[in-house]
């Protein structure tokens, strides 16, 4: 091997991975290494000064940048962040290939952060590099660095036309959108009266305790509270307990959007990459559509509030439903048109209606502090007064109300966490982003909520007249309430209703606060904001469901438009969506619904976190570490408890649609693959079990065939794999198996490259098998270590399965060798044996090729046609080169669609050319049978191996109108006796048959046609050698051993004649059966000559339909005892 080493190299002194420590100044051009030598370690130095020498210089100002790069991992480039001389350049790799760490090798392909650079691979730094080939200076490090790699060239194209991307911080991207989602209309006109319900007081203590021990003892006191036992403080507990379900999902959403990239869609994201396309999908279409009619709630919610204040002024369009449509239209289309604008366009009007909602609320605290006035006075509001604190402080339910039914009511307010996550494309760091502004807004919004509540419940009290006249009065008699000793009588509000106060007046906030108008801006502000984020959500997560095409009908609706890929297709069918429920007008019903959806999703994002914890798997490793699986846990069964409170019906029909959506997707099975913490808790459970299973003793009662197929490729041999998984499958273990033999180099390349393709194709034929391959020196090594080392714990192969060599005549006397020898060295392991033979054989690689060529063909021919047709619309552009190279290209990125699997499918027009006969047969055992039998000829006990295999094969779809029937041996005189005694077996063995035939001529002489026929058949390969003198018979001996000698032959000449015997009686009583099993012969060791023993099966099958020759290990697979 040839290395040409340039002359500025390290030092040879230097150890291979020695890192110089760099001194520089302000300008330098050049490090200054150490002047001391280093420490001479085999490797690489462990000492105290490694710390030294690993150290990083900074120029002037990048100090900052390198912080940025550890904590973000993708802000810092390697080419203008860190020293020329660094680890990362050209003098490290100046003697190795190896390649530093990098985070453009674990980007995937396509990935918007950067491009996907291959690091190199093992191949090859491991392999010997080519004796002409001179490693250039930096070449490696070109290597290392992705410098000429295929598709890097579309990569950085693609990174450059993310430029002018308009993507949002954690403020204006999830802070500003949770807290205008959080903030609705109930903050201004149902808080107070939720107050007015349930009291405020101790839930401040338990603000910032949010543990579980807390929630279940604030349930409990609440419930008790309903029922009037207990005077609590329960207005802010009911914020608090809504405060716990959305900081348990916020802490969640935050671990699960830490552990790794995030890209677009939200809650569909968060929780179909880690449970999986199944809950993924199905919350993922049920989440987009509750965002798509929460614009039409939010809408309705605005234009009520409209209609009420032109019923005020007296300025009515038609009559309170219509105006509520007409403005209600208006409204969607202005909001659609500034989603359509853009998210900049959109992110600006968020920020202006925060704003206002901002002024709106100071507004309200304002107030609070300006000093009353009679008319207010008379409506129950006198400016902060202790007691109406200490009056409000405990719960006055009205007459059908409960702490449930109040808690439904607010809890819709404590929504709209998720915000900031749904547009979680458009975030420039969503790792970052999502979890600080969402649980910042969580906490901000809280306090509001307390603030608020806290307020107006020491400020009004629940009930007032509105009466001027309700003075009291020298002499008048009190009440006791807190109005009477601020001077006003409000008793006859106990006796008829009234129409002020936190219990009647849903307009309390607006006699509150400093400016009236001020809090119906901020009304209008809430409603437009939730409105304008769910109209952006909605299209957001449905386009992000639609990319993973998990809903085949609805990939339509994944295209994106412009810079920031905007699914223009989506806002115009959310706006259909709104727009139909807002003319329905009747969102009572829906509502709860809706309600129930989001929860349904939160529940989800809860159970994620909490399962992805649970399965351990080393993939999980969330950057936010503030979050406990138990708790999330609990915030799963939180969230469907309060589904139930809200409304029971409508979480049921949520569970039923969700059902119904997981079913769905489930049978369809998505090709898509996520690593979802399904797939590592599924690991963990096969190891459990698996593990637990080797504590178990086997049992024959629990005895089933595990084979090992000697298939090849399993493509190859179908038929071969069918049967064998006809009595596998849902019982079974059954690998497929290949043994690659020839040079080791080629041999494991090919293997590796080939694993995952095969295993693929047994799935895609929906064959519950393993593939397993290996590479030996030769055959029967190979299949020699797969019967020993294949399998896992109790899981390991128990019976092999091999096709029957029709060749063997014409094969060279190695291959004889090794496929008899893999038969003895099955027996030797004691594993059974199962020999199949159909008239055609298994192999079909000529019909595969044959077909490979076809699809080559097509797809060329494809690829040019497209090439020639783009060159027609382009004309003049790179003449004749530029056709080819166009037609080069498609063929690469467009390949023609794979056909099925089943070879049957390969069209008419071509069966000519290759062998009809063979492709028919190969597709044999995938049809039903039809009513038929299977004769077994069980003539040797081998433990029930022989009768067991037919028995499963009854039980299958495709076997299951074949019957029966039984073969067994017997004395001539006694055949009576003898089936009555082997009816008598097989029932208590509880196998059913249709028939049992005893054999009493077996041992009788076969008749001289078929003799000569196998005398014929033997002939090329018989020595002779009691034809010769002793010296000439030695001396063939010598030169072929292999051969069959006289002496052997009339050793075992009655095994000879039964074996043509049985090939007569199976011609006479099994030729139209429909498979036959049959006892497998023996070779003693030593004794049978390979040709022989192929000899023996040759006659032994010879002109039947498909037959099995079956041989267990001799120990019991049947049983009769209970």
């Amino acid at each position: 091997m040839s290395v040409s080493i340039p002359s500025n190299s390290v030092p040879s002194s230097a150890s291979r991975f020695q890192v110089h420590v760099i001194n520089e100044g302000h300008g330098s051009a050049a490090a200054v290494g150490d002047s001391a030598d280093p420490p001479h370690y085999e490797e690489t130095s462990f000492g105290d000064e490694a710390q030294n020498r690993l150290r990083i210089s900074f120029r002037p100002g990048n100090q900052e940048c390198y912080d940025n790069f550890l904590q973000t991992g993708e802000t810092a480039k390697t080419d203008t962040t860190f020293h020329a001389y660094d680890s990362h350049t050209n003098t490290y790799y100046l003697q190795t290939m190896d390649a530093v760490p990098k985070i453009e090798y674990y980007r995937n392909t396509g990935s918007v952060s950067g491009p996907k650079v291959n690091r190199p691979s093992l191949l090859e730094i491991h392999e010997q590099l080519a004796k002409n080939v001179t490693v250039a200076p930096g070449s490696a490090d070109r290597v290392a660095n992705g410098d000429g790699m295929p598709g890097d060239e579309q990569a950085e194209n693609k990174e450059e036309d993310m430029t002018g991307v308009v993507k949002f911080g954690w403020v204006k991207g999830v802070l500003v959108r949770c807290m205008l989602n959080i903030w609705g209309v109930m903050l201004f006109i149902r808080l107070s009266w939720i107050v007015g319900e349930a009291g405020i007081g101790l839930g401040v203590i338990i603000i910032g305790l949010a543990v579980t021990v807390t929630a279940i003892t604030g349930l409990s006191t609440s419930a008790i509270a309903t029922n009037g036992y207990v005077r609590g403080g329960l207005g802010v507990l009911i914020i608090l307990l809504s405060t716990m379900v959305t900081s348990i999902t916020g802490l969640s959403t935050s671990a699960i959007a830490t552990n790794g990239f995030v890209r677009g869609g939200g809650a569909y994201y968060l929780i179909s990459r880690s449970l999986g396309p199944e809950f993924g999908g199905s919350i993922g279409l049920i989440f987009a559509f509750a965002n798509a009619v929460a614009v039409a709630m939010y809408v309705v919610g605005f234009a009520e509030t409209v209609v009420d204040l032109l019923k005020e002024s007296d300025s009515m369009m038609v009559d309170p439903t219509n105006d509520i449509r007409i403005i209600g239209s208006i409204t969607v289309v202005i909001l659609l048109g500034i989603s359509v604008a853009g998210m900049e366009w959109e992110a600006k009007a968020q920020v202006i209606l925060l704003v206002i909602l901002l002024i709106a609320i100071a507004n309200f605290f304002i107030g609070t502090v300006i000093p009353s006035n009679n008319e207010k006075k008379s409506r129950g509001f006198f400016n902060y007064q202790a007691s109406i604190f200490a009056e409000n402080f405990g719960p006055s339910f009205t007459k059908g109300e409960g702490f449930f039914s109040v808690f439904a009511i607010f809890f819709p307010a404590a929504t709209g966490i998720l915000a900031g996550a749904n547009i979680s494309g458009d975030l420039e760091d969503p790792q970052d982003a999502i979890p600080r502004g969402t649980m910042l807004a969580i906490f901000i919004t809280t306090v509001a909520y307390i603030g608020v509540a806290i307020c107006v419940a020491a400020c009004v009290v629940r009930d007032a007249t509105g009466s001027m006249n309700d003075t009291i009065v020298s002499g008048m008699n009190c009440n006791g309430s807190a109005a009477c000793g601020l001077g006003y009588d409000f008793s006859r509000c106990q006796h008829e209703p009234c129409q002020y106060g936190l219990m009647n007046n849903f307009q309390v906030m607006s006699m509150v606060s400093g400016f009236g108008p001020l809090i119906t801006a901020g009304i209008f502000s809430a409603t437009l904001s939730s409105a304008l984020a769910s109209l952006v959500s909605a299209p957001k997560v449905f386009q992000a469901l639609c990319k993973d095409n998990i809903f085949k009908g609805l990939q339509f609706f994944a295209k994106g438009y412009g810079k920031n890929n905007e699914p223009l297709r989506g806002y115009f069918l959310t706006f259909v969506i709104a727009m139909a429920f807002i003319l329905i007008a009747e969102l009572n019903v829906i509502a709860p619904i809706i309600s129930n959806f989001f929860l349904a999703s939160y529940a989800l994002i809860n159970f994620s976190c909490f399962h992805a914890s649970y399965a351990k798997s080393p993939g999980w490793r969330p950057a936010y570490g503030i979050y406990n699986m138990w708790v999330s846990l609990f915030g799963a069964i939180l969230c469907c408890a309060v589904m139930f409170v809200i409304n029971w019906w409508a979480a049921v029909i949520t569970y039923v649609i969700e059902l119904f959506l997981y079913i769905y997707v489930t049978y369809k099975k998505p090709d898509v693959n996520w690593g979802s913490s399904t797939q590592a808790l599924s690991y963990v459970s096969a190891l459990d079990n698996a593990l637990e299973l080797t504590t178990v003793e086997d049992h024959v009662k629990n005895f089933r065939p595990q084979c090992i197929v000697l298939t090849g490729g399993p493509m190859t041999r179908p038929a071969l794999l069918d049967i064998t998984h006809a009595f596998t499958k849902n019982s079974g273990l059954c690998i497929c198996c290949e043994v690659f033999v020839g040079p080791r180099k080629l041999c494991v390349k090919e293997m590796n490259s080939g694993m995952a393709k095969k295993q693929a194709w047994l799935i895609k034929n929906k064959i519950k098998a393993f593939y397993a391959a290996v590479a030996a020196d030769c055959f029967r090594d190979g299949v020699r270590s797969l019967l020993q080392a294949s399998g896992l714990g109790r899981m390991k192969p128990n019976t092999l399965v091999i096709g029957y060599k029709k060749n063997w005549r014409k094969a060279p006397l190695s291959e004889l060798e090794n496929y008899v020898g893999i038969i003895h060295d099955a027996f030797d392991f004691e594993i059974g044996v199962v020999i199949v033979r159909i008239s055609q054989g298994f192999d079909i690689s000529p019909v595969l090729q044959v077909q490979d060529e076809l699809e080559k063909l097509e797809q060329e021919r494809l690829a040019l046609e497209a090439a020639i047709k783009d060159n027609e619309c382009e004309e003049g552009k790179g003449g004749i080169r530029g056709l080819f190279k166009k037609a080069g290209k498609l063929n690469i990125t467009k390949p023609a669609p794979k056909k099925d699997g089943n070879i049957s499918s390969i069209q008419s027009m071509h069966v000519g050319e290759f062998n009809q006969k063979l492709v028919e047969a190969s597709a044999q055992f995938k049809k039903k049978q039809g009513k038929g039998t299977i004769d077994v000829w069980w003539l040797f006990d081998d433990g029930g191996l022989t009768l067991l295999i037919p028995y499963i094969l009854t039980l299958r779809k495709k076997w299951k109108d074949c019957k029966l029937r039984i073969y067994v041996g017997g004395k001539i005189n006694r055949i009576e006796e003898e089936k009555i005694s082997m009816a008598s077996l097989l029932s208590k063995f509880r196998i059913k048959f249709a028939d049992i035939h005893i054999i009493g001529d077996i041992n009788i002489k076969p008749n001289k046609e078929s003799w000569k026929v196998f005398e014929e058949m033997i002939e090329p390969y018989r020595l002779h050698e009691s034809h010769k003198d002793l010296t000439t018979a030695e001396k063939l001996k010598r030169e072929s051993p292999w051969k069959i000698t006289d002496a052997e032959l009339e050793a075992v000449k009655e095994k000879s004649y039964r074996q043509v015997r049985l090939n007569e009686l199976l011609q006479e009583h099994s030729r139209a059966a429909n498979l036959i099993v049959l006892s497998l012969p023996v070779a003693r060791k030593g004794s049978i000559s390979d040709l022989l023993y192929m000899a023996w099966l040759e006659i032994l099958t010879k002109n039947l339909p498909p037959v099995l020759l079956v041989r267990g290990n001799h120990k019991n697979v049947l049983t009769f005892y209970s």
